[in-house]
């Protein structure tokens, strides 16, 4: 079932699975249901049991990928050298593990992070890869060519603690039933229907185990949209629904193409987008709603201004009755809500962040703030403990301890204390030393801090204390996302004053109201909006470089063009009844302002669904631009002149 946004797959696919059981097709134990997430998979049994009653509660199969892995791996554990009582390990624990393989093998942890080799190792078993499977070139990914060695290392010792983390449960099983004939015809038997949700997200150790459980009975029923997959940094594969035909000859497709959710002129809007894909199946969508308004393409002078404009149209919304419930901000890339975090604070508009903290409560801007307020005011205890091992220097929770002591004993701060330990010999000499170069960095920011411009400092500051080196050396999604925060914030400290100022403001910010809770704004990125609706969305940032992301571009070429494209698709298709979309002709990167080009997608638009409009009415990059002695109207007043 090729199912286009807003067509009611999730309905379609549980009135499948309900006919079959009441049909008594099959019974409840002879089907193979497979969701993505444990919210679809609850929500599917809750469906299918209002329809059929208690038959659902039979249906040891209906589940998530990982669930039904782990359920099947219990009862073949030792085929891949486990006991059916193993422990499946956390994030944590697997991190732990690693870092101790790390330093076995002699390696420095801070030019080869043990994050970086999970991240990895994580990404062979989503394509289906074991020890043996990697070749020297991927081998090269991590420590100068000893990545494959260390994944055999971890293997090793997780079947050496009868354990295994979440991308065993899947892969431990495709080699049993690789390896196993007499498990795989018992499985191929038993299911005599395969049902799979979001098929166009599976990636490739999930669509290989998929294949080889329906490769008998060829009775397998896949909902999915070529078009909303947008999830390749989690190993996501388009290519499995595209193919879908070839690796079942014979299949029938049927596509689901009636939209229940938007107006004509946001799906004319979202198709005319898509229509650029050149990888995808193809459907146009249609509805039975009335046209509604047209998607409105609003060009403002900057980012100031883009977030002055989206706050004063909500709350015009909002005087006319419209609940701040149904309405969404929905960005690219994290660090574009800060700017909106300040105005709706500064106006007084409820809003909360989904799919993450609000930016000042994210734990690298929280890191970065410890250190400016540690400049910026030498008693900061709390501030200091939170940097003093961030990024690692060796000074663990012994070494807190004697400083600790230390402080109270003498009723100094815990920075002071720190200074008076160098001349001691309570702190073991790499300890010593470690903290001796903190003290001393401490000390120089805080004579810089009357030179340097507080931004100036903040970038300097990250950059000699190992902050900033701490992420770039973590090669991960998430750890860029965490560096452009970083820069995000570096600009928000140009709009005040002093140090000072800026770290009260962050502390008015982040003083949460309590109480009742009231209706707020959604702010959110677009892939955490997948699956959801509002009934009015404003998108944020269509600019070259921003969206479609740069970095995903120059990492991924064309391919990753596309899957920015499908993004857009999916941004546009959240909406039920207003769509707009905002780019800035300005934006400020590094502390420049920097003239800013209408996303590729914009140009996309088919004009019979748009309403263009551009509003220039100038925003703080505006105000430097022009700003003069000669330009300021109360110039000759100030001279005495007026």
């Amino acid at each position: 079932m090729l199912a286009g946004a807003g067509t009611g797959k999730t309905a379609a696919l549980t009135a499948r699975l309900a006919h079959l059981l009441h049909t008594r097709k099959a019974w409840p134990s002879e089907i193979l249901s497979v969701t993505f997430t444990n919210k679809a998979a609850r929500e599917m049994r809750e469906r299918v049991g209002r329809l059929v009653g208690e038959a659902v509660e039979g249906m040891p199969w209906l589940g998530t990928f990982h669930a039904i892995g782990a359920k099947m791996l219990r009862r073949h554990a030792e085929l891949v050298g486990l006991q059916s009582n193993f422990t499946i390990l956390d994030t944590d624990d697997q991190l732990r593990l690693l870092k101790q393989l790390v330093l076995a093998a002699d390696l420095d942890e801070k030019r080869f992070p043990a994050r970086a080799l999970a991240g990895l190792i994580d990404e062979w078993k989503n394509k289906g890869l074991v020890p043996a499977d990697i070749d020297a070139g991927e081998s090269e990914r991590y420590a100068n060519g000893r990545g494959g060695e260390l994944y055999a290392r971890y293997q090793a010792r997780l079947k050496a603690v009868n354990a295994c983390d979440f991308g065993d449960l899947l892969l431990h099983m495709l080699t049993v039933l690789r390896t196993h004939r007499d498990v795989l015809e018992l499985y191929q038997q038993r299911f005599r229907y395969i049902m799979v949700d979001e098929y166009q997200d599976t990636n490739t150790v999930q669509y290989l185990w998929l294949r080889l459980l329906a490769q008998t009975r060829k009775n397998i029923a896949c909902v999915g949209d070529d078009d909303q997959s947008i999830y390749s940094w989690r190993g996501a594969q388009v290519e499995n629904i595209l193919k879908f035909e070839q690796d079942f000859p014979g299949a029938t497709v049927i596509r689901l193409e009636q939209n229940y959710r938007s107006t004509p002129h946001i799906l004319g809007a979202a198709g005319g987008v898509i229509a650029h894909n050149s990888g995808r199946l193809g459907k146009t969508l249609w509805t039975e709603l009335d046209a509604g308004d047209k998607v409105r393409v609003l060009g403002v002078w900057d980012g100031p201004e883009e977030a002055r404009r989206v706050g004063d149209e909500i709350e015009a919304a909002r005087r006319d009755g419209a609940s701040l419930d149904d309405v969404a901000i929905l960005v690219r890339a994290q660090h574009q809500t800060r700017e909106f975090e300040d105005r709706f604070i500064a106006i007084g508009l409820p809003y909360r962040i989904v799919g993450g903290f609000r930016f000042y409560e994210r734990a690298e801007i929280r890191d970065a703030l410890a250190y400016l307020r540690v400049v910026n005011q030498p008693a900061d205890d709390l501030a200091f403990e939170r940097i003093v091992n961030v990024p690692k220097r060796g000074l663990g929770d012994k070494a807190m301890a004697t400083i600790h002591r230390v402080a109270r004993a003498s009723g100094l701060p815990l920075t002071a204390a720190a200074a008076r330990l160098l001349d001691t010999d309570e702190l073991a000499g790499a300890a010593r030393k470690s903290l001796g170069r903190l003290v001393g960095d401490i000390a120089r920011w805080r004579d810089m801090a009357g030179a340097l411009p507080h931004p100036e400092l903040a970038r300097q500051l990250l950059d000699e204390s190992g902050y900033t080196a701490m992420w770039q050396a973590e090669k991960s999604a998430e750890a860029a996302g965490r560096l452009e925060n970083l820069s995000e914030l570096v600009r928000a400290m140009e709009e005040y004053d002093t140090l000072g100022a800026f770290l009260e403001h962050v502390s008015l910010v982040m003083e949460r109201e309590g109480g009742e809770r009231v209706p707020e704004v959604t702010i959110m990125t677009i892939h955490a909006a997948k699956g959801l609706e509002f009934g009015t969305v404003f998108l944020v940032g269509w600019e070259e470089g921003l969206f479609p992301s740069q970095r995903a571009m120059d990492e991924g070429g064309t391919r990753a063009l596309e899957e920015e494209r499908r993004l857009a698709y999916v941004a546009i298709t959240r909406a039920r009844r207003r769509a707009t979309i905002l780019h800035a002709a300005n934006r400020r990167i590094y502390g420049q302002w920097t003239s800013s080009l209408p996303s590729r997608f914009v140009g996309e638009l088919p004009a019979d669904h748009i309403e263009a409009e551009t509003t220039m009415t100038g925003g703080a990059s505006l105000w430097q631009a022009n700003w003069s002695e000669h330009a300021d109207p109360f110039a000759d007043v100030a001279r005495g002149t007026g």
